[in-house]
This record gives structure tokens, sequence and C-alpha cells, in this order.
């Protein structure tokens, strides 16, 4: 229910207004995204890497409807990549196919994923392609199992809460695909997602389960601390070695539960965003709507809302 509320203030023209022109609500989005410009994005990520993490850059932006639109966001990824390189940073990207042109062209949009993923392959690095709804899952993925063909350096993102999720799973660990383990925060009816907390709890320790022994350098993407303890625990069982898996986080949330995961010799990867502090028209999911619902987490204390 309190996701649904949040999803739906977030469409409020009137609250977006409000919330970009009031300077208290801008600061806090900024301790949550560090900057518009691909700079202060680099300086997080250097001060992460400072403290012993790793970090993921995402420009904000999906659904864009032209090819010029989706040339430059793919060009921005291209770039983020080369000053990654250039400032000998521990950093990959993570995009979305929506932002690189799928609403217009599959091939398009193929193609336009491939020239991330041979950059990222030259410089030896890495592209994640983030999972949008339900809608996308099979482009998405198709669209990931031919870059994959050409290079290593791209993975995707798989949703706990979707029902399909562990047939994806075995599909893409058949080929070698990393896969970013995330419970999942759209909106989908209970005969493609499970309605319950509880239910996609159990099948992300299930997904874990089967992506902790595939050999597979998967990652395990939550803030929740249980999650966070069944994975633990899994991989000691199996004497599953600290170097074979990742978890990853989001900038600037559960700070002590990253800090103390890296203490305890944890890899840990933060995801950061950057882009303008506004909101983007389109909110589907807790990406698309990051200000809105941290501005509800700082006031009401809704760090659950965001616990993927």
């Amino acid at each position: 229910m309190l996701r649904t509320l949040l999803l739906e203030l977030a469409k409020s023209s009137r609250l977006r207004r409000w919330i970009t022109s009031n300077g208290t609500t801008r600061r806090l989005a900024q301790r949550f995204v560090p900057g518009e410009d691909l700079a202060p994005a680099l300086e997080a990520a250097r001060n992460c890497n400072r403290a012993g993490m790793s970090a993921s850059l995402d420009h904000l932006g999906e659904n864009v409807v032209t090819r010029e639109d989706a040339e430059r966001a793919r060009a921005s990824y291209t770039e983020a990549l080369e000053r990654i390189a250039d400032a000998d940073i521990d950093a990959n990207v993570s995009l979305k196919l929506t932002h690189l042109g799928l609403d217009i062209s599959e091939e398009f949009c193929a193609r336009q994923l491939r020239v991330a993923t041979r950059r990222a392959a030259e410089l030896k690095n890495f592209v994640r392609v983030d999972m949008e709804g339900s809608a996308y899952t099979d482009r998405t993925i198709q669209i990931v199992k031919q870059a994959r063909a050409e290079t290593e350096s791209v993975g995707t993102v798989i949703q706990a809460y979707l029902r399909r999720s562990e047939g994806d799973i075995r599909d893409l660990l058949s080929i070698g695909c990393r896969i970013r383990l995330v419970k999942g925060a759209y909106k989908e009816p209970s005969d493609i997602a499970f309605p319950r907390k509880k239910e996609v709890d159990a099948n992300f320790i299930k997904l874990m389960k089967i992506l902790l022994p595939s050999g597979v350098y998967n990652a395990i993407a939550t803030h929740d601390p249980n999650m966070i303890e069944a994975t633990i625990r899994f991989a000691a069982e199996r004497d599953i070695t600290k170097d074979k898996f990742e978890f990853q986080m989001l900038y600037g949330i559960r700070t002590d539960l990253q800090s103390r995961l890296v203490h305890q010799g944890y890899r840990v990867r933060v995801y950061i965003h950057l882009g303008r502090t506004g909101f983007p028209t389109s909110c589907a999911g807790w990406r698309s709507v990051p200000q809105i619902i941290i501005f509800c987490q700082e006031c009401f204390s809704l760090l659950r809302i965001i616990e993927q």
C-alpha cells in the first residue's frame, strides 16, 4: 500500500514543483543523488573506493522518445566509462534500455547497448542493464543475451517478486551472464508478481541460493538485514568465499550496514545516481522517483519502501 501511495504521489505535478523548488527537500535529495553532472558522481565513487567499496553509476532517465535522446544517453554512459578509466576509479555503469530507445525500436536499442558494451570491454569494465517493468522483461533479457554473445562485459538484473524469475535466472546462468538480484518495486498484477512481502522474501532467498553456487560472479542487492544475513549464512554453509559475490546498496542508504559488511570482508558496491534532482515524468518504479521516496523516507522513516 505504501509503495503504491508513493508512486501515485510522485505523479503529482504540484508535489513535484513544491519539492524541487524547496531548498530543504532538494538538499535531502542531494544526500542520495550527489549531483547533476558526472564530476560529483565520480567523486562520490572515489569516496566509496576510499571506504573499501566499489560503485556503479546510473544516469537518471528512461522512456526516451527520440533517437537523438537515446544516442545522447548512450554517449553519457560511454563518457562515464572513459572518465572512470582515466581517473582509475573502481566503478562500472548501470543503465536502462528504455533510456537507450527500447520504446522506439528494439533493433536500434540493441545497437546502442552494443556500442556501450564494446567500449566497456575495451576499457576492461562492465555494463549492468537494469530491469524495468514486466512489459520489458522478455525484450531486456533477449537484448542482453545478444550483447552477452559478443562480450562478457554485460550483465542484467532479475527481480525476485516476479514469478518467472527462477526460469530467467537459470537461462541467464547457462550462458554465464552476471546477475544482480533485487526484490523489485514496480506495480504488477498478482498473476505476474508475488503480492506479499513474505512471498517476495522467500523467493529472494530461493534465487540467492541458485546464484551463489553457480560459479558466476553475481550481486545480491538489498538493504534488508534479513536478506543479507540469509546470504551470509548460506555462503558460509556452502563454503562460498567472500570474493565470489558482492552486496549492492544505494548511495546514502544504510551506510552503517555498508561499512559493517566491508569491515567483515565482504565486497560491497554502491549504486550512485546522477542527473537532475528534479523528477522524471515516468514514475514506474523506485529508480524513477528517488527524490519523492527519499523525501518521504526522511519525513516518515519509510526505509522499507526501498528495501530491495
